[in-house]
């Protein structure tokens, strides 16, 4: 079984350790900083096989210099669509990656829109998506495009329902407070809002998620539904035609007036 591990970085920020059940080998997806995964390896035994970066933002790809300082002959996996000097193996869509250590690989599917290259791992269940898709939101545009973010999360949209969403921040709480500007009367929302202000109360993580859940209650991927376009065609102040411009009004909505 593998078994995948939240690291706290940063104010909130989650590194994810992946390894097998009784193995050694560690796996890291988007390193940030380099204390989380050494304090994580030293107090494991854990021996780093692997990195894994979705796209080149400095809270995903500052950790690795100093984790390739310490762990010289870890691999490192990244995004062939972007500017990340420090990887060795640059991926594109549809590549696999084999973690034998691990045994296990992943499918890289490319999820342009936060930014111009951002990739996802999908595999064993689970998908590492970085910033695209957060639990109940999903990231900023900043050098990719509102066209790009969309077609990305309709892709992982189309994924199985029960597929595990491993984002890479603690942002549930606060997109769900915008969910609820948008879908006010949903009672799935209200009941995901519940039980993550519960698991926040106990200092437990709201992540990962399930693309079930995220059908269910993330405002973003629900673009197709007649209250999430009523709610944008309001904040807009005419129709819209098509799921792609109710996507953008509501990621506009959310960053001039929510964020």
């Amino acid at each position: 079984m593998l078994e995948i591990t939240p690291l706290s970085a940063f104010r909130d920020n989650y590194i994810w350790a992946l390894r097998r059940a009784g193995g050694v080998a560690v796996v890291v997806v988007d390193p940030g900083e380099p204390a989380p995964v050494l304090s994580y390896l030293r107090e494991s035994a854990g021996q780093l096989d692997a990195i894994l970066v979705t796209h080149k933002h400095a809270d995903h790809v500052g950790g690795i210099g100093a984790l390739l300082d310490a762990w010289p002959e870890a691999r490192v996996y990244g995004p062939a669509g972007e500017p990340i000097a420090a990887l060795q193996h640059r991926l594109s869509d549809g590549e696999r990656v084999e973690l034998p250590a691990l045994e296990a690989s992943f499918t890289v599917l490319e999820v342009p829109g936060h930014t111009e290259g951002h990739i996802a791992y999908y595999g064993e269940g689970a998908l590492f998506c970085g910033d695209t898709l957060f639990a109940a939101g999903c990231g900023r545009v900043f050098s990719g495009t509102h066209a790009q973010l969309h077609r990305s999360l309709q892709r992982i949209a189309a994924l199985p329902a029960q597929t595990r969403i491993y984002c890479a921040h603690e942002y549930t709480l606060d997109n769900l407070g915008f969910a609820a500007w948008v879908e006010p009367e949903s009672a799935a929302r209200l009941e995901r809002q519940q039980e993550c202000e519960r698991l926040r109360a106990l200092g437990l993580p709201t992540v990962p998620s399930t693309l079930a859940s995220e059908l269910l209650t993330n405002p973003f991927l629900r673009t197709a539904e007649k209250g999430v376009i009523a709610a944008a065609e309001r904040y807009r102040g005419e129709g819209l035609d098509s799921s792609e411009a109710v996507f953008t009004a509501i990621r506009n909505w959310k960053d001039r007036e929510y964020d």
